[in-house]
């Protein structure tokens, strides 16, 4: 759900009612709109602002009650710091900045005036990121709350009107970026759902509503997956009565016959840890062990929405992790679709499990220009970055640098860790190809390393391990729930820039 209950660019005018929102830079200096509101007097509003200790400091923002000459009932007044120094990023993050402002001042009518001392904000895609922010920050799962507390009381209905010189053009660029904030909200809507609402099955069945958006979807269920011998992911599976789904979609936007950039996710909807049983601390978090489906489907969202001129593969492995009766054990032995055997040490390393012939099928069916996954693999990760960056692996430099550009770009933080064959020697075993764990330690490398082995020689891989930042991550100016919708962003940003025609 989100707060905005409408969100509209319009011709920038002196606003009549509501709540009026204005830029002051680092000298408290407005645009033409912000002297017109106080009578032609500018040096006014830098009187009022700075007797209420205002700076002007980038992403600050005042509640100041308006004038009694002023046809508003209130005034935000939002600083830029130095104008010229304001990035794509600081843009999203004073969109976030004017929502939180807007939430707590309780208004439900709004008019934002996008202009600067200077006059015009950057471009118009520096209105439709502001915008993103606004959308981003407002985003709440609330759901399954039969009742609101008083906390809970701001409007739900915020009204609010974006001002700017050329509607024409903010629109055609907020048209993109609405369709991204879409994906995202969407990928923070199946990480917070929780695990008895949204199993395999369930989770299947929303990805297939992207075909209202053009999107292929194929879902194949447990009898096309043993046909296909994806025995590495139905071993983590055989111990829950809930079947499994390896769901596949497609976006046909670029050329004909172009090989597609594919992304495969992680999709363990829940995840005790099997055998290898998790503490009971904490646990519930493991509802989230679908982050990396969850971004794919959010991203093939943003792909679609925006109408992205690239052929874009998403496959995600849709399982539950349970210990019963007829659960994986720790010693046993299986077969990966690629022919690969697999000894497994600890079924709690199970999400490498579903990646394997993930990988390995979408490889054999698509012959993807690059290969990138996603997953909530390992809490080494968190031990090494914490939560703001993602863990980065990849076979290929080049692709690491677009991938690190475009998380640049977003403010989606990825490091870049190492792989080698020293580490691929600690994934070694005398009783099959390959062991599903190297230990403790270097957890996050011999994880990658693994999936490494996956990877077909000559294909551009890239592995996210997004851990630490896909849920319960730190609170920000666009993400305030335990969802982030990390990763989907970054990604777009990474096909606009690479592989748009």
């Amino acid at each position: 759900m989100t707060d905005l209950a409408k969100l509209t660019f319009v011709k920038r005018a002196t606003p009549k009612k509501g709540t009026a929102v204005v830029f002051l830079d680092a000298d408290l200096r407005g645009g033409a709109v912000v002297s017109e509101l106080f009578s032609g007097d500018p040096d006014r509003i830098a009187h009022l602002a700075k007797i209420s200790g205002f700076t002007g400091k980038k992403a600050t923002v005042i509640d100041l009650i308006a004038p009694a000459d002023m046809p508003v009932d209130r005034l935000l007044v939002v600083g830029l710091g130095a104008t010229a120094e304001l990035s794509e990023a600081d843009w999203l993050k004073l969109g976030g900045s004017v929502c939180s402002a807007l939430q707590n001042a309780k208004t439900s009518d709004a008019m934002i005036v996008m202009e600067t001392a200077d006059g015009e904000v950057p471009d118009a895609a520096a209105a439709a990121t502001f915008a993103m922010g606004l959308k981003l920050r407002a985003y709440k799962f609330d759901t399954y709350k039969s009742k609101k507390s008083d906390a809970d009381s701001k409007p739900t209905a915020i009204k609010v009107q974006i001002g700017v010189a050329d509607t024409r053009a903010a629109k055609k660029a907020w048209a993109a970026k609405d369709g991204i904030a879409d994906g995202v909200c969407l990928a923070r809507d199946l990480v917070n759902e929780p695990a008895n609402i949204l199993g395999p099955v369930e989770f299947a069945k929303k990805a297939a509503e992207l075909e209202e958006l053009g999107v292929d979807v194929e879902i194949l269920g447990d009898k096309e997956l043993k046909k296909l011998q994806m025995n590495a992911l139905l071993g983590v599976a055989q111990g829950s009565v809930k079947p499994s789904r390896l769901v596949v979609m497609r976006w046909n936007g670029g050329k004909k016959g172009a090989a597609p950039a594919a992304f495969v996710g992680k999709g363990v909807v829940f995840d005790t840890g099997g055998i290898s049983i998790k503490p009971a601390g904490g646990m519930e978090e493991m509802k989230g062990d679908m982050g990396g489906a969850a971004t794919v489907v959010g991203l093939l969202h943003a792909v679609a929405a925006r109408k992205a001129k690239a052929n874009v593969i998403g496959v995600i492995g849709l399982v539950e992790n349970m210990p019963d009766g007829n659960a994986q054990r720790p010693g046993d032995i299986v077969t990966a679709m690629s022919g690969t055997t697999i000894e497994i040490l600890n079924t709690d390393a199970e999400g490498r499990l579903v990646l394997a012939d993930a990988l390995w099928y979408t490889q054999e069916k698509y012959k993807p220009a690059c290969l990138i996954d996603l997953a909530t693999l390992t809490g080494a990760v968190i031990v090494a970055l914490g939560h703001h960056h993602a863990g980065l692996y990849a076979n290929d430099d080049d692709l690491a640098a677009k991938i690190t550009a475009a998380a640049e770009a977003t403010s989606e933080a990825v490091w870049r860790m190492p792989l080698s064959k020293d580490y691929d020697k600690m994934i070694d075993t005398p009783n099959a190809d390959v062991k599903n764990t190297g230990g403790r330690w270097a957890g996050s490398i011999t994880a990658a390393q693994f999936l490494q082995r996956f990877v077909k020689d000559g294909v551009p891989w890239a592995h996210l391990d997004i851990a630490g930042t896909a849920f319960s991550a730190p609170k920000t100016d666009i993400s305030q729930g335990w969802a982030s919708g990390y990763g989907v962003r970054l990604l777009d940003r990474y096909i606009a820039d690479n592989h748009e025609r």
